[in-house]
């Protein structure tokens, strides 16, 4: 782990992460989670009586993720395999975080309908849209604008509640970049 990764899972994803709205006791779901680096410093935020499940279809990752909330003692991550659908019940989950994720799908509508299903009315969906068009273009976002990335999320039945510009984590190293958190609608 690079001086970098260390630093954020031990103090900066932190702060970070209840900058954004997440809590003690509350329930996250990392989606498209990766190696845990908000998998690790959201299960410290909302410590022993919450719960943080990592999402991701890659099995090597997860692996490594459970390694690490292994070293840290942290007991309160569920690793969950999986490609869309999530297998948690309807508005069991406070924050959903979708942190450098979006520009693999090409439909992105059905996990923002699957996010909105597991979201409590009050949750947040917080959103690091990584590679839009004035962000390191790639991939499915790679045409798109930060207006076309929020409309689109509005679409599902979501609605702007904060827009942040901030240095987070991105792969291995620190970035500046916009996360944007929504509520529900209905």
């Amino acid at each position: 782990m690079n001086t970098s990764v260390r630093k954020w899972i031990e103090k900066d994803g932190v702060e970070f992460l209840r900058e954004i709205g997440v809590q003690k006791d509350q329930t996250v779901l990392d989606f498209g989670c990766g190696k845990g680096h908000y998998t690790i410093p959201a299960a410290k935020v909302v410590g022993a009586e919450g719960k943080v499940y990592g999402f991701d279809k890659d099995k090597n990752a997860l692996r490594e993720l459970e390694e690490t909330g292994k070293r840290f003692g942290l007991k309160n991550i569920e690793l969950i395999s999986g490609d869309t659908k999530v297998p948690l019940e309807d508005k069991s989950v406070d924050v959903a975080l979708l942190y450098d994720v979006i520009h693999y799908e090409k439909n992105r509508g059905i996990i923002y309908q699957e996010i909105h299903r597991v979201l409590r009315q009050q949750g947040i969906l917080s959103i690091y849209p990584k590679h839009y068009k004035n962000d390191y273009p790639l991939m499915e976002l790679a045409e798109m604008e930060m207006a076309d990335v929020k409309r689109e999320i509005e679409e599902c039945d979501f609605y702007l509640w904060d827009k942040i510009l901030k240095e987070l984590l991105h792969d291995d190293y620190y970035n500046k970049g916009y996360v944007l958190n929504f509520r529900k609608k209905t």
